[in-house]
């Protein structure tokens, strides 16, 4: 089968330690610290104060209109506080629980019905959102306005380090396409495509048996191992050969790509009324005492998580909460797991990029490897000017902020955190 591709992009080392680790599950901690924001869009709003006692799976927050989602306990216990605490990107209300160890579950109604529209809701219920890390609300993605005649869900997992995805699929691989079928019934769809990586190629008969089982009509289409494949644009004209236009939606073209967790998560509260409180996550890097991939439940520290790993070695130089490509940079481990929190990475100094950067050179590299056909170090230097105007008549706004520019970068410019403060400013000024 030749591996199909997008154009441009960057080759990178795949770093996959963990692959061969199994899933197993990590220790809540006594005290769980839930944000109420673990998404995109309005943060939910609290549905409980403190003293209140809850279970596993009891609604501590309310999506706050159309563009939010519902937030559940992770554990069982007593709620010690509703503050306001520090997140990777910011700062948001978490809900702080002392889990009392018994982890008693409430769990959603039996859902018989399994029509698009009934899973749909459920969808809502459970709090589903997409859990590559975007964070968009399901239940609005999956009601696009325009007719869709394909979906694809995204396996590829071309980030360095991150195996999550891959372990979820090798061991459960019936309710993971079950789960994907759903998705795809949602959009009235009957089939559905899986893109793969091919560094991951084992997984093609494996899924291919569970559709046979299940009766679901399924295809693997196997990707070249290429970052950054799992992005959506890429990833849509690697398997359809179309294009998504500036400005547009896949919906617009009539493709809607989800990703694999979700669609677990989606089997998991159709099939067993268990709304969305944990999720598999890969501790990993040259600094981990053992690299692992783990089910984590919401609200437990990245330091619990490490720790179960065998810890941080003395020689990290950087903490990432996320892939090394798009993750976000941390000054500790004291933040919490989210829906969307895919990867927590400790590298070493040959691992991470610690030099300082250097003014441009003009070499092109950051534009011949642009997977959306931009001018980056045009966008950086705009940007470092204070001219967000021209910098976005270069495409700051269509930036997917892969990081192939900054990685590609041979004076090391940080062109991915102009970017991001750029789209800031774009917003601030409303330009």
């Amino acid at each position: 089968m030749k591996s199909k591709t997008f154009k441009k992009g960057i080759s990178v080392p795949h770093n996959k330690y963990a692959g061969a680790s199994a899933l197993k599950d990590c220790p809540a901690p006594q005290t769980v610290y839930i944000p109420l924001a673990q998404h995109i869009g309005k943060p939910a709003t609290a549905t409980v104060a403190a003293g209140d006692v809850v279970k596993a799976g009891t609604l501590i927050g309310r999506a706050d209109g159309l563009v939010s989602a519902n937030i559940f306990s992770s554990v069982s216990g007593t709620v010690k506080a509703v503050a306001r605490l520090k997140t990777p990107t910011g700062a948001c209300d978490h809900v702080v629980i002392e889990n009392d160890g018994q982890y008693t579950e409430q769990r959603l109604p039996a859902l018989k019905d399994k029509s698009g529209e009934s899973l749909l809701t459920r969808m809502r219920e459970a709090g589903l959102v997409g859990m590559g890390g975007a964070g968009f609300p399901s239940h609005v993605k999956f009601s696009p306005k325009t007719a869709v005649d394909t979906f694809i869900i995204n396996a590829a997992e071309c980030e360095p380090y991150i195996t999550c995805d891959y372990r979820l699929m090798k061991e459960r691989a019936a309710e993971f396409i079950r789960g994907a079928d759903y998705l795809a019934r949602i959009l009235g769809l009957d089939k559905f495509f899986v893109g793969i990586e091919d560094n991951k190629a084992d997984l093609v008969d494996v899924l291919n048996a569970a559709a046979q089982n299940a009766s679901v009509r399924a295809e693997a289409i196997m990707l070249k191992s290429k970052y950054p494949q799992g992005a959506e644009k890429q990833l849509i004209y690697a398997v359809t050969g179309r294009k998504v236009p500036l400005g547009k939606l896949p919906a617009d073209v009539g493709v809607v790509v989800g990703n694999v967790h979700t669609a677990y998560a989606l089997y998991d509260a159709a099939e067993n009324g268990t709304p969305l409180f944990r999720r598999t996550v890969t501790v990993s890097g040259g600094a981990i005492g053992a690299p692992s991939n783990l089910w984590v439940r919401t609200g437990t520290r990245y330091s619990d998580c490490a720790e179960f790993c065998g810890g941080v070695s003395d020689d990290c130089v950087k903490l990432l909460s996320g892939g090394p490509m798009m993750g976000f940079a941390l000054g500790d481990l004291e933040y919490s797991v989210t829906k969307t929190t895919g990867a927590l990475l400790a590298l070493t100094a040959a691992e991470a990029n610690t030099l300082q950067p250097q003014p441009c050179i003009n070499c092109g590299k950051c534009a011949r490897a642009c997977p959306m056909n931009l001018m980056p170090m045009y966008i950086d230097a705009y940007t470092r000017r204070g001219d967000y105007a021209s910098a976005k008549k270069y495409g700051a706004t269509s930036c997917i902020e892969c990081g192939c520019c900054a990685y590609s970068c041979p004076a090391k410019r940080p062109i991915v955190q102009s970017v991001r403060l750029c789209k800031n400013k774009i917003r601030e000024l409303k330009l």
